[in-house]
């Protein structure tokens, strides 16, 4: 890159790198990550970042305490997502237990 030249970065493609992340396109809430950069770094770090954390620390294993058949109603591949704008993920998840 040179000085004054335009930077396009794609968010959808952070942490993706399977270089540096092993099996990037899995979900796995125990994976030890160091270096990822999905709550921002620095002076552009998430302010709830640690509330995000905390949520997914004890929310989602009581969730599963709780409903322990829990399962995708539709098939991975079918599920909405929506790659628009800075806040994109899943549109819609329906589950069934």
């Amino acid at each position: 890159m040179k000085q004054g030249e335009l930077v396009v970065v794609a968010m959808n493609a952070a942490n993706r790198d399977p270089r540096a992340f092993q099996d990037p396109d899995a979900l796995d809430i125990d994976r030890r990550m160091i270096r990822h950069i999905g709550f921002g770094y620095g002076v552009h770090a998430c302010l709830g970042q640690n509330v995000a954390r905390a949520e997914l620390r004890t929310v989602l294993p009581k969730l599963f305490q709780r409903f322990p058949n829990l399962r995708l109603a539709t098939p991975l591949e079918e599920i909405p997502m929506d790659f628009t704008g800075t806040n994109y993920g899943v549109r819609k998840l329906m589950v069934t237990r």
